[in-house]
């Protein structure tokens, strides 16, 4: 399935495991709750997936690796204690806090919030000393002698063996406990993604030009080639960040995100031909509607990729007109809840100027810098859910 079905997959599984009856029962007994692993190529979105989820749910989400675990690190530490059995006092083993359990209630004494996901990445390539105990927590959610806090759902992803040497199959015992999403690569659910993520415009235009160079993985005798979604989200951050620095944007930068060597050549010449229509349509002129005929006729005539060049710059300017719009808006409600909590500290008689002398450096170490220096709408949106 594409990324569009994955996330609808997975929303409704959290839905339905933290959903009680009208006796407060789960609907899905803890027992019964099988955790979600996402299989599918590198670089398809399978975290972003999760992260997405969790942050529309305004649940926590905790992201590891489980291949820079040992088992150690997971199970936690063994020290010695006394226990009595019978009325004799034996010296007996228990473990150290799991690191991976430990950080889920580190993270819900943080936020507050009870629930959340843990997220495991590369799941089928866990160690062989670790395996067992992954399979156990998998089926327990417990890591040793400790379990994963109740309200907490477990999604698990990896990569089929074709794309990485050292993952393996999944065998019949762990499948039989596990809810298994495959997901594959697909243009048309992404750029949902890339629209609403304000991916850079050129990048939306070109992969509408050139479906085909949207994802591939090469690994033949004639040459090694890698390029997926998580490349193109990668390059369109840092290309804005180059713009914004009035820095240049070559082929040498490009290829280190899209590394094959024609789709990175390929995109680096329409590149320039974007920054081209750039200069040569105003679009602020556009949008208000002043477009002389001369400009007008050129539009009419241009080539199809150029049209597509021309649609992506007039999307990408309301776009940010929107989003600058929007965050104002969430910042302003920020402001407003940090001063709603803070107003039984103020007297009636308060003026507003000492009221923002009171709360100058209060507000500002409140609100992330994020949100400060970039106006980031998710930050602005999690630091307001969090009021």
């Amino acid at each position: 399935m594409d990324i569009a079905s994955a996330i609808k997959q997975v929303r409704n599984t959290v839905i339905a495991y933290m959903a009680r009856d009208e006796r407060g029962l789960r609907r899905v007994p803890l027992e019964a709750q099988r955790p979600i692993i996402l299989m599918g190529p590198p670089g398809v979105g399978k975290t972003a997936i999760v992260a997405q989820v969790a942050e529309e749910m305004g649940i926590n989400f905790l992201s590891y690796s489980i291949t820079h675990h040992t088992r150690q690190s997971a199970l936690g530490l063994p020290f010695i204690t006394e226990r009595n059995y019978g009325g004799r006092t034996f010296k007996t083993s228990e473990y150290t806090m799991s690191e991976i359990i430990g950080a889920a209630y580190e993270s819900i004494e943080a936020s507050g919030v009870a629930e959340g996901i843990l997220f495991l990445d590369e799941v089928n390539c866990v160690s062989e000393t670790l395996a067992p105990s992954m399979l156990q927590f998998l089926q327990f959610k417990t890591f040793g002698q400790h379990r994963l806090p109740e309200g907490w759902i477990v999604v698990a992803a990896g990569n089929p063996p074709e794309y990485n040497k050292v993952a393996r199959e999944f065998d019949a015992a762990t499948l039989d406990r596990v809810k298994c999403i495959h997901i594959e690569p697909n243009l048309t659910a992404w750029q949902d993604y890339a629209l609403s993520h304000g991916v850079h415009a050129a990048i939306v235009a070109y992969l509408d030009c050139k479906p085909s160079h949207f994802y591939q993985v090469r690994n033949d005798v004639s040459r090694m080639g890698l390029v997926t979604a998580r490349g193109w989200v990668d390059l369109s951050r840092v290309v804005k960040a180059y713009e914004a620095e009035q820095l240049e944007v070559d082929m040498e930068l490009i290829s280190q995100y899209l590394q094959d060597e024609e789709v990175a050549a390929s995109f680096a010449v329409y590149y320039k031909l974007f920054k081209k229509y750039r200069v040569d349509y105003s679009v602020s002129e556009i949008l208000e509607g002043k477009v002389s005929e001369e400009m007008a006729d050129r539009a009419g005539a241009a080539r199809f990729d150029e049209r597509i060049a021309l649609m992506g710059l007039i999307f990408e300017a309301l776009r940010e007109s929107v989003h600058d719009a929007v965050c104002q808006e969430e910042a302003l409600e920020l402001v407003r809840g940090f001063l709603v909590k803070r107003k039984a500290k103020f007297s009636k008689t308060s003026t507003p100027s000492t009221i923002a002398k009171a709360c100058r450096g209060e507000a500002a170490k409140s609100i992330p810098s994020s949100v400060k220096v970039t106006g980031d709408r998710d930050a602005v949106q999690a630091r307001r859910s969090s009021l």
